[in-house]
């Protein structure tokens, strides 16, 4: 059975959660950190009945106390995907994987069963990455009458050390901006392009920023990829006009790291015929040790992914 999940949620209920942040450098930029997200185990056989929600409880408790680890907790679970909706069983599937990250933020899922035999009690995770749709497992077991809280201690550090170990393959890989717009630019080849205005009204915290993040991000991909960009002091008006609107709003904190979250919504409208070229939206998050550095990174990163998937439709 695979988790169903609505089309569409609102965002803004996101749990707030550390995204994949920086490499550990010299220079004082954070390490790396990851979001898990922990759903209960499934125990339905009548002797482990009623364990299942016990050990994700503790191995949520143990991983987030693991240095490079942030765990969703159970109630922001719930506030993001829904109680009736997810269930928060042992039921998630790879192919679910990325519409929960997309919700809750979590760059790695982990979910799994408890059984037991005559002589031994089993306990088996399945680590999922959200971004790859990669599973792993692990195990670990003990006689009949095992330790729960042991075993689930135990759990937590295979977990822990498989995410480390394992991370390049549970991870997507990090596109460069210079990749990202090679690749927008083959998609295009030699058409005609046309000149373009961006307007996104960006807010932080309720307040209105000065330098809008979003739109200087999707401004400079768009010259970079050789577009003309007009705005209201330019002589003629462009042919395409692209509009939206950016949120960013503090995540949590984990020691001196700070989170946050971002969304933004676009429109590119043709303005001569007003013509709907196309509606989009992305939900991101960043990580650094000052918060509005944090908020300004979430709203550039969706904005590179909003590029990579508009800019083609903008020409003919």
């Amino acid at each position: 059975m695979k988790i169903k999940l609505p089309f569409i949620l609102p965002m803004l209920l996101l749990a707030g959660a550390l995204a994949h942040g920086q490499n550990a450098t010299t220079d004082g930029r954070p390490p790396a950190v990851l979001t898990v997200a922990v759903f209960d185990f499934d125990s339905k056989d009548e002797n482990v009945h009623g364990l299942g929600p016990k050990v994700s409880t503790l191995l949520n408790v143990n991983l987030s106390a693991e240095p490079n680890l942030v765990t969703v907790e159970r109630a922001e679970l719930e506030k993001a995907l829904g109680e009736q909706e997810l269930g928060l069983s042992g039921t998630v599937a790879p192919d679910t994987a990325a519409k929960v990250a997309n919700l809750t933020g979590a760059k790695i899922l982990v979910t799994g069963r408890v059984f037991k035999t005559d002589t031994e009690l089993f306990i088996v995770a399945k680590i999922i990455g959200t971004e790859t749709s990669r599973v792993y497992g692990e195990l670990v077991t003990g006689g009949a009458d095992a330790s729960i809280a042991d075993l689930s201690a135990s759990l937590a550090k295979k977990i822990a050390a498989a995410v480390v170990q394992k991370g390049d393959t549970l991870l997507a890989k990090v596109e460069k901006p210079e990749d990202r717009v090679a690749k927008i630019k083959k998609a295009l080849g030699d058409k005609k392009l046309p000149s373009v205005s961006v307007r996104i009204a960006e807010q932080h915290f309720g307040r209105r920023v000065i330098d809008p993040a979003a739109q200087t991000e999707l401004s400079l991909i768009l010259q970079q990829c050789g577009f003309t960009l007009a705005d209201d002091k330019s002589d003629s008006k462009p042919d395409i006009e692209i509009t939206g609107e950016a949120l960013s709003e503090f995540g949590m904190r984990k020691g001196n790291l700070k989170s946050c979250r971002a969304r933004i919504e676009i429109k590119a409208r043709d303005r001569k015929s007003g013509d709907i070229l196309s509606v989009d939206r992305q939900t991101s998050v960043a990580v650094d040790v000052a918060e509005h550095i944090a908020a300004k990174t979430a709203l550039q990163n969706g904005a590179g992914e909003l590029a990579e998937r508009l800019i083609p439709k903008l020409v003919k």
